[in-house]
């Protein structure tokens, strides 16, 4: 007989989702209301202002897509690519792949920039590839590869897009609200986001953005969008503003709630707050895993603080590690995808899960297992390491108990 479900608390530390604030899952219980009732609706501006902020974009094509980061990703595909077109797109890791599977099934042609693994995309091979297909229509990169903790430089390649006439399609599911994220700045045109990252959300939600320039080609094009689900004309009848709003589907009313709750959270610390935060994290937890022998596989210049991609030791059994660690510490890290797979873990401190009790936890937990497993390191040394971190003088101290 089935019963009511009741999960474990766990301390997430993967690549996503991380764990989210009690504000957030408060917000999730409020009273359902319906969708196009005026309360709600007001609510949708309210969202809407501050994916505005969280974004740094003045777009007024900005919306939370009701479904997951996969769906933003294929909304800005669909909606900027019809058949017979080409696309560049810069693969340094899984989700460029993805982006690859887009471009395709949109009946187009991609064109693919490689870098190694755990490298940022290199601005000269897409120069390169700009140079000799000058046919092509946008360009689409990850600026924050979730499969290598790398993160590229997304103002550059954005400004070799618009150099060359391309339209730039720009993945930050594992960026926004963890480091900067800058849409009009960057001058990127279709960009796409995850709630269940930095955000500190529950899964489920896409934020997307589409300058004037991309708006510019969903009108101009010659032929339906493939999807009428993501169609964002179609979408924009309800989520454009206007006083009165054309019924599209029904919203995921409580998930919303529980978005605004965590986009308040995010403006109320700061956003260059939170990438501070985001950043010492990063360099306690980096301080006590040189302890542990464990390695960065992405260079430092651009490693993603929220998403640590670090070797495993040598003799050390991936899987077993991360059972022990769930089922003795309740703690989650992440495996290695792709080409990584058995030879990384993948430890996250995005949003909520961004604070010291966490990274001093993720030590002293690795410090046992490894010991049990046989490894020499200096048993306690780990966490003592990061716990110093937290005193070098001039850096503001982590404080987020939202």
């Amino acid at each position: 007989m089935s019963t009511q479900f009741h999960p474990p608390l766990r301390t997430l530390m993967g690549p996503g989702p991380s764990d989210v604030s009690p504000r957030v899952l408060q917000a999730l219980a409020r009273p359902c209301i319906g969708h196009l009732d005026p309360q709600f609706i007001a609510l949708m501006d309210d969202i809407k202002a501050l994916l505005q902020y969280a974004f740094q974009t003045k777009n007024a094509l900005t919306l939370p897509i009701s479904a997951p980061g996969s769906a933003g990703m294929e909304a800005c595909f669909v909606n900027l690519l019809e058949a017979g077109d080409k696309a560049i797109v810069c693969q340094n890791g899984v989700f460029g792949a993805r982006m690859k599977e887009n471009v395709e099934r949109c009946g187009a042609t991609a064109v693919m920039v490689e870098d190694r693994w755990g490298e940022a995309v290199d601005p000269q091979k897409l120069e390169d590839a700009l140079k000799q297909h000058q046919d092509a229509k946008l360009v689409a990169f990850v600026h924050a590869e979730t499969s290598t903790g790398a993160q590229s430089d997304a103002k550059t390649l954005c400004a070799l897009a618009t150099k060359h006439g391309c339209l730039s399609i720009v993945d930050t599911v594992t960026s926004l609200g963890g480091t900067e994220v800058a849409v009009d700045d960057w001058g990127a045109d279709a960009v796409y986001a995850g709630t269940q990252k930095c955000l500190s959300c529950v899964p489920g939600i896409s934020p997307v953005t589409f300058s004037e320039r991309a708006v510019a080609a969903i009108k101009a094009r010659s032929t339906k969008v493939q999807s009428w689900f993501l169609d964002m004309e179609l979408v924009m009848g309800y989520w454009g503003g206007a006083s009165k709003r054309a019924y599209h589907h029904t919203a995921p009313v409580n998930a919303l709630y529980a978005l605004h709750e965590s986009l308040l959270i995010l403006k109320e610390e700061g956003l260059e707050n939170a990438w501070q935060r985001h950043q010492q994290n990063h360099l306690a937890l980096a301080a006590g895993l040189e302890c542990l022998g464990i390695s960065f596989v992405v260079p430092e210049k651009s490693r993603l603080p929220q998403l640590n991609n670090v070797t495993i030791p040598a003799g050390i059994d991936d899987a077993l590690v991360r059972k022990t660690l769930l089922e003795r510490y309740s703690l989650e890290i992440g495996a290695g995808l792709g080409d990584l797979a058995g030879k990384v873990w993948r430890i996250g401190l995005m949003g909520f899960a961004s604070k010291q009790e966490n990274v001093l936890l993720c030590l002293n937990a690795l410090d046992n297992v490894l010991i049990e497993l046989g490894a020499n390191h200096q048993p306690g040394e780990a966490a003592a390491t990061a716990a110093r971190a937290y005193l070098v003088p001039n850096q503001k101290l982590e404080v987020f108990e939202n």
